[in-house]
């Protein structure tokens, strides 16, 4: 057995929060399916497609990059990931939150971004679609900004 087929079965051992969610949609998991969905149930960034190749090439070197885009094209249309656009380009993606609701502010210096939840905003923004005569179903607001620069004078 290679270090890398090793280290692909150590992270299937244990089921991945995304797997699990694929495992309850009744979809077939192969091992470099879950591979790949233990890499977006480890991120705690929104990688792109190529971020999770790299990582999940660490796990099983056997991975393609095809495949990578197949699995993440599966997982999205099943709604266990969110693709998200942030104007970069790049696609990226997190874990679908059934639960849970954030919103996503993005630095447009570093790329860096930050999700933030807020109740008076969940609030304003019924408030506004009531206003309008619809009942909100759902949203999405990313923002995008810059460090506010310190002021010395």
């Amino acid at each position: 057995m290679t270090a890398r087929s090793a280290q692909s079965r150590k992270a299937s051992e244990k089921i991945s929060e995304l797997e699990r969610a694929c495992i309850e949609k009744g979809m077939k998991m192969t091992e470099q399916r879950r591979v790949i969905a233990r890499v977006l149930s480890e991120s705690t960034d929104h990688p792109d497609v190529e971020e999770v190749y790299r990582r999940s090439a660490k796990y099983d070197s056997g991975i393609s990059i095809a495949t990578v885009y197949r699995t993440l094209r599966l997982f999205d249309i099943a709604n266990i990931i969110d693709r998200l656009e942030f104007g970069d380009g790049r696609a990226r993606y997190e874990i679908s939150d059934e639960d849970g609701h954030h919103h996503h502010l993005i630095d447009m210096k570093t790329g860096q971004v930050v999700e933030f939840e807020d109740d008076k905003l969940e609030q304003l923004k019924a408030r506004i679609a009531n206003e309008l005569g619809y009942k909100l179903i759902g949203d999405r607001l990313d923002l995008y900004g810059v460090p506010l620069e310190d002021d010395d004078g």
